[in-house]
Formats: structure tokens, C-alpha cells, sequence
């Protein structure tokens, strides 16, 4: 059985709804970052951790790409052009949507407080927006990658909901609806359940 330790507040729910997604038995732990079990695990505190067995996995998206990689599921297998756009797709959503909402809650609540550039947050909404307009015009299908679910899509939707929170510009009327039918998916419901645990 895998164990989870992090909180459905952070990218800890990416690892969530993929654990839902591939139906493995896991057992949740709600630990905020720096928690001195989070700590012993993982020295830089930062969550989600995952355990298999006795080995440790950090990164939210370490840790899909290896559940995928492990199951078979929600990915293309390695060495193939499917799986090179697929690794591609994920790499575009952290560098064009995650990179901008941390940069956001950094200079909000995270950095110490004569640390934090407040003003930084209009320029990132910006570009956020702007991406958002151009990964919506690539929308083809159902799913980031036309009629297969992937990491991506685990990834980009939870970037997406972040953005809704945070605040962020999500005018894109495809990637609206885009975000709502992945909401709509049992997986993401019975992840979003642990909310009320």
C-alpha cells in the first residue's frame, strides 16, 4: 500500500486523483509542509511525499509520471513520439501555469514579508491569461492530447483550479469547460472527498 503525506491544499491532490484514477489501495496523510513527518522524509519539507514501501518519491509530478510509468496508465510508454509529447505537454503547463501561481503565492504569503514583490502579481496574471488563450487555441479533443487522459491533464487541471482560488484570469471559454468535464471525472470527485475527511 502506498502512503501519501501531504495536504489537499498543495499539488499533494495531483498525487490524490492519480492514486484515485489507477484504483491503488493508499493511505492518506494530512501533513502540511514543514510537518516534522514530512521533514523526516523529506529534508527540504515540502509535500507531496510518497512512500512505496521503503523507498521515497518527491515531486507531484516525479511521482505521477512513476505511478503511470508503473501501472500503465494515463501515459504513453517511454521512447515513443506520443510519450515525447506527452513529457512536452506536462513541461509546458508546469512552465506556463505552475511556475506563475507559486511565483504568486510566493510574493503573497510564503516569502518573508520584506521579501515579497506584491506588484509582481498583475505582470503574472497577464501571462497567465495569454498562455491560457494559446493552450486553449491547441485544444483538439477531449483531453490535452486529443482522446487520451494523461498526466498532463491531472496537472493542467489542477493549475487550472489553483488560477480560479488565486484569483487568476481563466476567461478561455474551451479551457473553462475543459477544466469543469475533468471536475466531472470519479476520480477527482473521490479525490476532492478527502477534503471533507
Amino acid at each position: 500500500m502506498y502512503k501519501l503525506y501531504g495536504s489537499i491544499k498543495s499539488r499533494a491532490f495531483r498525487v490524490l486523483w492519480m492514486l484515485e484514477e489507477i484504483g491503488e489501495s493508499f493511505e492518506f496523510i494530512n501533513a502540511s509542509p514543514h510537518h516534522p513527518d514530512v521533514l523526516a522524509l523529506n529534508a527540504s519539507g515540502k509535500v507531496p511525499v510518497l512512500l512505496d514501501g521503503d523507498a521515497v518519491i518527491t515531486d507531484s509530478t516525479a511521482i505521477v509520471t512513476y505511478l503511470a510509468d508503473k501501472h500503465g496508465q494515463f501515459t504513453h510508454p517511454a521512447g515513443t513520439i506520443k510519450r515525447a509529447q506527452q513529457d512536452a505537454m506536462t513541461q509546458l503547463v508546469l512552465d506556463e501555469f505552475d511556475s506563475l501561481l507559486w511565483t504568486a503565492a510566493r510574493h503573497s504569503f510564503i516569502l518573508p514579508q520584506d521579501k515579497r514583490v506584491p506588484e509582481v502579481k498583475e505582470s503574472l496574471k497577464w501571462e497567465f491569461e495569454r498562455n491560457l488563450e494559446r493552450l486553449g487555441q491547441r485544444l483538439s479533443g477531449p483531453f490535452l492530447q486529443g482522446d487520451s487522459f494523461t498526466i498532463a491533464d491531472i496537472i493542467a487541471t489542477h493549475c487550472l483550479n489553483w488560477a480560479l482560488v488565486a484569483n487568476f484570469p481563466v476567461s478561455d471559454k474551451g479551457m473553462r469547460a475543459y477544466a469543469k468535464d475533468m471536475r466531472e471525472r470519479e476520480g477527482f470527485k473521490r479525490a476532492f472527498a478527502h477534503l471533507q475527511e
